[in-house]
Protein backbone atom coordinates (compact mmCIF):
# COMPACT_ATOMS: atom_id res chain seq x y z
CA UNK A 1 0.00 0.00 0.00
CA UNK A 2 2.94 2.10 0.61
CA UNK A 3 4.41 1.83 -2.92
CA UNK A 4 1.05 2.79 -4.50
CA UNK A 5 0.56 5.69 -2.25
CA UNK A 6 4.06 7.19 -3.24
CA UNK A 7 2.98 6.76 -7.48
CA UNK A 8 -0.44 8.32 -6.74
CA UNK A 9 0.47 11.47 -5.03
CA UNK A 10 1.43 14.69 -7.07
CA UNK A 11 4.79 15.76 -6.95
CA UNK A 12 4.99 19.33 -4.74
CA UNK A 13 4.99 21.97 -6.80
CA UNK A 14 8.54 23.98 -6.46
CA UNK A 15 9.39 27.25 -8.38
CA UNK A 16 7.61 30.39 -9.56
CA UNK A 17 8.36 31.07 -12.61
CA UNK A 18 5.11 29.41 -13.94
CA UNK A 19 3.25 30.92 -11.84
CA UNK A 20 4.36 34.63 -13.40
CA UNK A 21 4.40 33.85 -16.40
CA UNK A 22 0.24 33.02 -15.59
CA UNK A 23 0.44 36.40 -13.99
CA UNK A 24 1.99 38.00 -16.56
CA UNK A 25 -0.76 36.59 -19.30
CA UNK A 26 -3.45 37.33 -17.20
CA UNK A 27 -2.38 41.40 -16.97
CA UNK A 28 -1.24 41.32 -20.68
CA UNK A 29 -4.63 39.75 -22.01
CA UNK A 30 -6.28 42.40 -19.23
CA UNK A 31 -4.29 45.07 -20.52
CA UNK A 32 -4.53 44.28 -24.12
CA UNK A 33 -8.91 44.26 -23.35
CA UNK A 34 -8.57 47.50 -21.88
CA UNK A 35 -7.00 48.95 -24.98
CA UNK A 36 -9.52 47.98 -26.80
CA UNK A 37 -7.38 44.90 -28.67
CA UNK A 38 -9.17 40.89 -29.07
CA UNK A 39 -12.71 42.69 -28.75
CA UNK A 40 -13.85 41.70 -32.28
CA UNK A 41 -12.70 38.18 -31.79
CA UNK A 42 -14.77 38.17 -28.76
CA UNK A 43 -17.55 39.32 -30.69
CA UNK A 44 -17.49 37.23 -33.55
CA UNK A 45 -17.13 33.76 -31.16
CA UNK A 46 -19.82 34.75 -29.22
CA UNK A 47 -22.32 35.96 -31.87
CA UNK A 48 -21.50 32.60 -33.54
CA UNK A 49 -22.02 30.59 -30.48
CA UNK A 50 -25.68 32.85 -29.91
CA UNK A 51 -26.70 31.46 -33.96
CA UNK A 52 -25.91 27.89 -33.53
CA UNK A 53 -27.59 26.83 -30.10
CA UNK A 54 -29.93 24.18 -31.52
CA UNK A 55 -31.81 22.59 -28.39
CA UNK A 56 -30.30 18.90 -28.92
CA UNK A 57 -26.77 20.83 -28.18
CA UNK A 58 -27.78 23.83 -25.88
CA UNK A 59 -29.12 21.75 -23.12
CA UNK A 60 -27.23 19.24 -22.90
CA UNK A 61 -24.19 22.64 -22.53
CA UNK A 62 -26.73 23.95 -20.25
CA UNK A 63 -26.34 21.00 -17.61
CA UNK A 64 -22.82 20.44 -18.01
CA UNK A 65 -22.19 24.15 -17.46
CA UNK A 66 -23.32 23.14 -13.67
CA UNK A 67 -19.90 21.60 -13.10
CA UNK A 68 -18.65 25.19 -12.69
CA UNK A 69 -21.16 26.16 -10.18
CA UNK A 70 -19.35 27.52 -6.79
CA UNK A 71 -22.23 27.72 -4.57
CA UNK A 72 -24.70 25.04 -5.71
CA UNK A 73 -23.10 22.18 -6.79
CA UNK A 74 -18.88 22.62 -5.91
CA UNK A 75 -19.00 24.41 -2.39
CA UNK A 76 -21.59 21.96 -1.18
CA UNK A 77 -19.80 19.11 -2.51
CA UNK A 78 -16.49 20.10 -1.11
CA UNK A 79 -18.45 20.47 2.34
CA UNK A 80 -19.92 17.06 2.18
CA UNK A 81 -16.21 15.22 1.73
CA UNK A 82 -14.68 17.64 4.51
CA UNK A 83 -17.36 16.02 6.80
CA UNK A 84 -17.48 12.92 6.05
CA UNK A 85 -13.27 13.11 5.97
CA UNK A 86 -13.25 15.26 9.43
CA UNK A 87 -15.57 12.05 10.80
CA UNK A 88 -13.03 9.27 9.70
CA UNK A 89 -10.24 11.06 10.52
CA UNK A 90 -11.13 12.96 13.89
CA UNK A 91 -9.21 15.81 12.71
CA UNK A 92 -9.93 19.64 11.80
CA UNK A 93 -6.92 20.03 8.93
CA UNK A 94 -10.00 19.25 6.30
CA UNK A 95 -11.42 22.71 7.34
CA UNK A 96 -8.38 24.08 5.95
CA UNK A 97 -8.74 23.01 2.65
CA UNK A 98 -12.32 24.74 2.02
CA UNK A 99 -11.26 27.73 3.70
CA UNK A 100 -8.30 27.86 1.47
CA UNK A 101 -10.68 27.45 -1.73
CA UNK A 102 -13.08 29.70 -0.35
CA UNK A 103 -11.12 32.51 0.16
CA UNK A 104 -8.65 32.99 -3.00
CA UNK A 105 -11.65 33.11 -4.64
CA UNK A 106 -13.18 35.47 -3.01
CA UNK A 107 -10.47 37.75 -2.71
CA UNK A 108 -9.38 37.20 -6.03
CA UNK A 109 -11.93 36.89 -8.68
CA UNK A 110 -14.74 38.65 -6.98
CA UNK A 111 -12.98 41.96 -6.67
CA UNK A 112 -11.37 41.45 -9.96
CA UNK A 113 -15.03 41.39 -11.40
CA UNK A 114 -16.31 43.86 -9.51
CA UNK A 115 -13.28 46.49 -10.26
CA UNK A 116 -13.06 45.82 -14.51
CA UNK A 117 -16.76 45.75 -15.16
CA UNK A 118 -17.53 43.83 -18.46
CA UNK A 119 -20.50 42.89 -19.35
CA UNK A 120 -21.54 39.64 -20.81
CA UNK A 121 -22.23 38.89 -24.11
CA UNK A 122 -25.87 38.84 -23.81
CA UNK A 123 -25.64 42.67 -22.68
CA UNK A 124 -27.87 44.75 -25.35
CA UNK A 125 -26.67 48.03 -23.90
CA UNK A 126 -23.51 50.08 -25.74
CA UNK A 127 -20.11 48.74 -25.55
CA UNK A 128 -21.09 45.27 -24.55
CA UNK A 129 -17.45 43.63 -24.74
CA UNK A 130 -15.04 46.47 -22.92
CA UNK A 131 -13.48 46.50 -19.86
CA UNK A 132 -14.87 49.69 -17.75
CA UNK A 133 -17.93 49.88 -18.92
CA UNK A 134 -19.87 52.91 -18.20
CA UNK A 135 -23.40 51.52 -19.40
CA UNK A 136 -23.41 48.28 -17.27
CA UNK A 137 -23.21 48.02 -13.64
CA UNK A 138 -23.88 45.22 -11.11
CA UNK A 139 -24.63 41.98 -11.48
CA UNK A 140 -25.13 43.31 -15.31
CA UNK A 141 -21.47 44.15 -15.07
CA UNK A 142 -19.20 40.73 -13.70
CA UNK A 143 -17.88 38.80 -16.93
CA UNK A 144 -14.40 39.48 -16.24
CA UNK A 145 -12.58 37.00 -15.41
CA UNK A 146 -14.78 34.11 -15.78
CA UNK A 147 -15.75 32.67 -12.17
CA UNK A 148 -17.37 29.58 -13.49
CA UNK A 149 -13.60 28.37 -14.66
CA UNK A 150 -11.79 29.78 -12.29
CA UNK A 151 -14.07 27.91 -10.07
CA UNK A 152 -14.06 24.86 -11.82
CA UNK A 153 -10.08 24.47 -11.12
CA UNK A 154 -9.75 25.73 -7.61
CA UNK A 155 -12.60 23.71 -6.15
CA UNK A 156 -12.04 20.66 -8.37
CA UNK A 157 -8.58 20.87 -6.78
CA UNK A 158 -9.85 20.97 -2.87
CA UNK A 159 -12.54 18.02 -4.08
CA UNK A 160 -9.46 16.18 -5.85
CA UNK A 161 -7.73 16.45 -2.05
CA UNK A 162 -10.44 15.42 0.06
CA UNK A 163 -11.92 12.64 -2.14
CA UNK A 164 -7.81 11.23 -2.30
CA UNK A 165 -7.07 11.60 1.48
CA UNK A 166 -10.88 10.00 1.88
CA UNK A 167 -10.10 7.05 0.55
CA UNK A 168 -7.05 6.88 1.61
CA UNK A 169 -8.35 7.52 5.27
CA UNK A 170 -10.00 3.60 4.39
CA UNK A 171 -6.79 2.11 3.09
CA UNK A 172 -7.25 2.69 -1.01
CA UNK A 173 -5.78 5.14 -3.28
CA UNK A 174 -7.80 7.29 -5.55
CA UNK A 175 -6.42 6.03 -9.08
CA UNK A 176 -4.08 8.04 -11.07
CA UNK A 177 -6.62 7.89 -13.74
CA UNK A 178 -9.10 8.93 -12.06
CA UNK A 179 -7.75 11.76 -9.95
CA UNK A 180 -6.55 13.42 -13.07
CA UNK A 181 -9.88 13.13 -14.73
CA UNK A 182 -11.46 14.97 -11.67
CA UNK A 183 -8.85 17.81 -12.08
CA UNK A 184 -8.91 18.21 -15.45
CA UNK A 185 -12.06 17.48 -17.23
CA UNK A 186 -14.48 19.38 -15.35
CA UNK A 187 -12.30 22.82 -15.97
CA UNK A 188 -12.24 21.82 -19.80
CA UNK A 189 -15.62 21.47 -20.19
CA UNK A 190 -17.05 24.48 -18.20
CA UNK A 191 -14.48 26.19 -20.65
CA UNK A 192 -16.07 24.99 -23.04
CA UNK A 193 -19.52 25.54 -22.60
CA UNK A 194 -19.24 28.72 -20.92
CA UNK A 195 -17.99 30.29 -24.34
CA UNK A 196 -20.50 28.63 -26.55
CA UNK A 197 -23.53 29.51 -24.00
CA UNK A 198 -22.43 32.87 -24.45
CA UNK A 199 -22.24 33.33 -20.83
CA UNK A 200 -18.67 34.76 -20.88
CA UNK A 201 -16.78 36.18 -23.80
CA UNK A 202 -13.51 33.59 -24.75
CA UNK A 203 -11.24 35.97 -23.41
CA UNK A 204 -12.77 35.74 -20.14
CA UNK A 205 -12.72 32.31 -19.78
CA UNK A 206 -8.56 32.18 -20.57
CA UNK A 207 -8.44 34.67 -17.80
CA UNK A 208 -10.36 32.85 -15.58
CA UNK A 209 -8.01 29.97 -16.61
CA UNK A 210 -4.91 31.83 -16.27
CA UNK A 211 -6.23 33.03 -12.50
CA UNK A 212 -7.41 29.42 -11.70
CA UNK A 213 -4.05 27.70 -12.14
CA UNK A 214 -2.25 30.30 -9.95
CA UNK A 215 -4.45 29.41 -6.87
CA UNK A 216 -4.51 25.57 -7.74
CA UNK A 217 -0.65 25.83 -7.92
CA UNK A 218 -0.95 28.14 -4.69
CA UNK A 219 -3.32 25.22 -2.82
CA UNK A 220 -0.86 22.71 -4.07
CA UNK A 221 2.07 24.24 -2.09
CA UNK A 222 0.56 24.34 1.33
CA UNK A 223 1.57 21.45 3.60
CA UNK A 224 -2.09 20.71 4.67
CA UNK A 225 -0.42 17.83 7.92
CA UNK A 226 2.03 19.93 8.46
CA UNK A 227 0.40 23.41 8.70
CA UNK A 228 1.24 24.88 12.40
CA UNK A 229 -2.08 24.67 15.10
CA UNK A 230 -2.41 25.06 18.10
CA UNK A 231 -3.32 22.13 20.86
CA UNK A 232 -6.86 21.75 20.67
CA UNK A 233 -9.05 19.25 22.49
CA UNK A 234 -9.38 15.60 21.81
CA UNK A 235 -6.29 16.11 19.17
CA UNK A 236 -7.74 17.37 16.25
CA UNK A 237 -4.89 18.97 15.32
CA UNK A 238 -3.56 15.47 13.88
CA UNK A 239 -2.49 14.73 10.20
CA UNK A 240 -5.69 13.45 7.79
CA UNK A 241 -3.73 12.40 5.27
CA UNK A 242 -3.92 15.52 3.58
CA UNK A 243 -0.63 14.60 1.19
Amino acid sequence: MEQVAVRTRARPVTGWWLDAALLAGFVALTFALARGHLLALDEAIADWALAHQPAALYWPARVLNYLGQGGQVLMPVTVLLMVLLIRRTRSVRPVLVFLSAFVLMYLTVGPLKVWLDRAAPKFEGPDRAVLFNPYASGFKALSYPSGHVANALVWYAAIALLAAALLRAYGRELPPRALVALRLLPPVIVFCTTTYLAFHWITDSVAGLLLGLILVRLMARVPWDRVPLPPLPGGVQRPAGLG
